[in-house]
């Protein structure tokens, strides 16, 4: 049992109620406007990744999520290339926390799942390697720097006993 003591005259804040996204597989004629938007809020302006580093050409190849908030503003994206590389996780500062990442994240999974993947791949910023190890990715070699940020590749296999799909 909960036990709860409050000094008197405390205040009992209501937790505020969980935010709610909408999430859009879409090709990149789709999501080009925002999710450049956000992409170059995150990588380009707020980690000082070079423009030209940001932007590789391999968008057009590539389905791409969009997460939404409530008011429908595009708050995070990713993308999945074809051979079942996630790439270019941005969720924007004020955002991140609250689940859009994860559902983006979701999101490019299953369709990595969907088009018969044996295994999904990314390379994930060092310090969010834990975020990536809550959804059944596994470091697949050693750290490297890419942007001049430390990155780790991570790796997460569609078997029976990682929770793929066992058809």
């Amino acid at each position: 049992a909960l036990h709860v003591s409050l000094s008197k005259g405390a205040l009992i804040i209501p937790a505020m109620p969980a935010q709610t996204f909408s999430i859009r597989l879409c090709n990149w004629d789709e999501a080009r406007a925002e999710a450049r938007r956000i992409r170059e809020l995150v990588f380009v302006r707020e980690q000082g990744v070079p423009l030209e580093l940001e932007w590789d050409g391999q968008d057009p190849g590539c389905e791409h999520a969009l997460a939404y908030a409530a008011d429908g503003s595009a708050v995070a994206t990713g993308r999945l290339l074809s051979d079942g590389h996630i790439g270019r996780m941005a969720v924007l500062m004020q955002w991140r926390g609250q689940g859009a990442g994860a559902l983006v994240l979701q999101a490019l999974v299953e369709q990595a799942r969907h088009r018969d993947h044996a295994s999904v791949r990314l390379n994930a910023q060092t310090y969010a390697a834990g975020f990536y190890r809550r959804f059944g990715f596994e470091i697949a070699g050693p750290e490297f720097i890419e942007a001049g940020i430390p990155h780790v590749p991570m790796q997460r296999d569609f078997s029976a006993g990682r929770g793929g799909n066992t058809d």
